[in-house]
């Protein structure tokens, strides 16, 4: 390592091997960390469930149960999460499974502040076992991690990010509950076995898929801070595709990413169609003060999840104006909020296309009126980022 490297900061080390381990409920009072999660009903239905099916799958795969050590790594456009295990810690990891993530919030790209829907992207571990969580099942992972706290809003960055069961996001990253039942029983028993670190890795894309390297590349053309942000994802994706091995990944006083002996990235590939963005029209409004900070975000009629289920409608009613070819298309819209609640100004600013941005933008004007942010207690004009899925789900 160069001299360059003096401030960087060890965040992920190899699997299993971390300064401290993090918080958890005690279990001083039972023989194991299973014993533990059969007292609740939850895990201890999903054991009896479970864990002999488990048993089963590994032994077709000739892999050794149950697995010491296990690494999930996320991957948002592609809506997959997979698992892979090990036994040893100098062995390489084995890929066990690989689960459809079943709904998407926000957009590519890092979460930075409390309310934005934005699934984090990044590196981080489990740091919480819910067996009563409000969406089934939960695994808590450690957003803002280093990175997000230096880069991320200073005092609302959010909080409580899961892999969680139900199938709905506001910012997680969902499963199925029979898909949830699977992960929180492989990573209870990676506990068990003395993996207090259990690493998960979430990217944008699939780096080796052109079709996803072609959206990314489109939504990132005119962002060179997230085409930035994205390459030190690419660079702890290509070590693992490479050695099989968590790479040490580290985080400068800026907040960046840095892989340590990452492979030489090759540049990226450039998207095969032009974007364009749509210039504001339609319901506008000339608004003389946005507020960046606030005390109280907007709120949707019904809150979060009545939103997405809007925005979940609202794609699928898009479906017939997607180009012949295409199934799923993830457009990135800018709206504000005004004082009087009224959403005002949309406009299409990534991966949109003359075809259907005049009819999205029409159809969001009907949207109705949120409850505006607060400023001081005062009504205050915000604006708004979403993406939006088109098509197919």
């Amino acid at each position: 390592m160069n001299a360059q490297m003096k401030n960087l900061v060890v965040m992920a080390v190899l699997c299993g091997i971390g300064l401290a381990a993090p918080a958890q409920t005690s279990v001083s009072a039972y023989s194991s960390f299973i014993d533990y999660q059969k007292t609740f009903q939850r895990p201890s239905e999903a054991l009896l469930r479970k864990e002999d099916t488990l048993r089963k799958q590994f032994a077709a795969k000739k892999l050794q149960w149950p697995a010491h050590y296990i690494y999930i790594r996320s991957f948002k456009y592609d809506s997959q999460l997979e698992v892979w295990v090990k036994n040893q810690i100098n062995e390489p990891f084995q890929l066990f499974k690989t689960y459809k993530v079943c709904a998407l919030a926000g957009s590519l790209g890092p979460k930075r502040m409390e309310g934005d829907f934005q699934v984090p992207e990044g590196f981080y571990y489990i740091n919480e076992f819910n067996p009563r969580s409000d969406y089934y099942l939960s695994l808590g992972i450690n957003y803002p991690n280093a990175s997000d706290r230096i880069l991320g809003d200073a005092y609302k960055p959010g909080a409580g990010i899961y892999i969680h069961g139900s199938c709905v996001t506001v910012g997680c990253i969902p499963l199925t509950d029979n898909q949830i039942d699977e992960v929180y029983i492989l990573a209870a028993h990676a506990k068990d076995l003395g993996q207090d670190y259990i690493p998960v890795h979430i990217f944008p894309i699939r780096f080796n898929v052109k079709k996803s390297q072609d959206y990314l590349g489109s939504l990132t053309r005119d962002d060179a801070e997230l085409r930035k942000f994205a390459g030190q994802l690419q660079d702890a994706f290509d070590y693992f595709e490479k050695y099989h091995q968590l790479p040490v990944v580290m985080t400068t006083d800026r907040g960046d990413y840095v892989v340590d002996d990452a492979p030489s990235r090759k540049p990226p590939v450039k998207a095969t169609t032009e974007v364009r963005t749509e210039a504001p029209k339609h319901r506008t409004r000339d608004i003389s003060y946005l507020a960046e900070s606030v005390h109280q975000w907007p709120r949707y009629p019904g809150g979060g999840e009545a939103f997405m289920k809007y925005l979940e409608l609202l794609g699928r009613e898009m479906a017939d104006y997607l180009p012949t070819g295409i199934t799923r298309a993830y457009v990135q819209v800018e709206f504000v909020v005004d004082k009087d609640g009224v959403p005002v100004n949309f406009r299409v600013i990534r991966g949109g296309n003359p075809e259907y941005n005049d009819e999205l933008i029409t159809r969001l004007e009907k949207m109705p009126a949120w409850q505006p942010a607060l400023l001081n207690d005062k009504p205050v004009a915000k604006k708004m980022v979403q993406t939006i899925t088109l098509g197919a789900y």
